[in-house]
């Protein structure tokens, strides 16, 4: 969607140099945007971890979600949707502040984490996450190998994996639970390296879609990488947390 066209022939080196450090700084925007919107579900989570606010999403009788329960659980969707059909017709500012609201409704959503596993596995997994998400962002940023196929290969293992899930949701089945577990990381584990990869060849072009463009593009890239981690994050969980 966002190619860049080489116009500059005769300076080869030069242009490269340039378009790596446009690169570098939009990557930069695109951390930066993602580290904000981890820090605000962090700070989401604990609060509504609490027994008495966390009453607002679940009955502690019945364990059942509240109306508020229902909303956080879907309205992040929305917002998905929402961010991602609407970047033409949306300002970098509508978009950042969608970005944050969606990041405290996650907070939110994930807050039942802080209270079914114990905070050790959390931080533990957490740990886990950021270390593999960091060893394939490196990867996907530096190697010289087109990612492209296999990114599209990862794409397809991931509407199978949600395919999985949902004819789980009904089996129930503790074997296929594993399976999809054990997929899950595999393909939010390639997908990290694909993205990143993605991003930097938006990033180099960045400068060619204007302030405003490169802006809401960054907003983007962060909401693709919030969301690999996120789930990387909970598919680990599954493996390495701890039940009160």
């Amino acid at each position: 969607m966002f190619e860049q066209t080489n116009n500059r022939g005769f300076f080869p080196s030069q242009e490269g140099t340039q378009d790596l450090t446009v690169a570098r700084s939009f990557m930069t925007q695109v951390f930066s945007w993602m580290t904000l919107a981890m820090l605000v579900t962090a700070v989401s989570a604990y609060w509504f971890s609490g027994a008495e606010i966390h009453a607002t999403l679940t009955n502690p009788d019945t364990h059942k979600l509240t109306g508020l329960g229902w909303f956080v659980a879907i309205a992040p969707f929305g917002f998905v949707l929402l961010m991602s059909f609407g970047f033409q017709r949306l300002s970098a500012t509508v978009l950042s502040m969608l970005f944050i609201c969606f990041s405290v409704l996650m907070g939110m959503s994930l807050s039942s984490i802080l209270i079914v596993y114990t905070g050790a596995s959390v931080f533990k997994t957490f740990a886990v996450t950021a270390a593999m998400f960091g060893v394939m962002a490196v990867t996907g940023y530096t190697t010289k190998t087109d990612l492209t196929k296999f990114g599209s290969i990862m794409i397809m293992g991931m509407v199978g994996l949600m395919i999985a899930m949902l004819v789980n949701f009904f089996m129930q089945s503790g074997v296929m639970d594993y399976i999809i577990s054990v997929l899950g990381v595999l393909i939010f584990t390639g997908l990290t390296a694909y993205d990143v990869q993605r991003l930097k060849r938006i990033g180099a072009g960045a400068g060619e879609y204007g302030q405003e463009n490169t802006r809401k593009l960054s907003i983007l890239g962060a909401l693709t990488l919030y969301l690999d981690f996120i789930n990387l994050f909970l598919f680990l969980l599954r493996f390495l947390g701890d039940r009160k």
